[in-house]
């Protein structure tokens, strides 16, 4: 499974959903549904967008993670 890390990455840059969703041009909805991992995926300009602003790779925001099956 893809996990987004992308609080913990605009935590540590210290900008917030609003700016952030506003520099990148999408709405702040879109950008919920992305952080909380409900997206069903993620178009290549959007990642390089955020990846330019928050000055990081998109292996900082995307981490694959084995499904453990419990």
């Amino acid at each position: 499974m893809i996990k987004i890390n992308l609080d913990r990455v605009m935590l540590e840059r210290k900008i917030s959903s609003k700016a952030l969703a506003e520099k990148i041009g999408i709405t702040q909805a879109n950008l919920s549904i992305l952080k909380t991992g409900k997206a069903r995926g993620i178009r290549f300009d959007t990642l390089e967008k955020i990846c330019q602003t928050l000055n990081c790779q998109p292996g900082d925001i995307l981490e694959y993670e084995e499904k453990t099956d419990v």
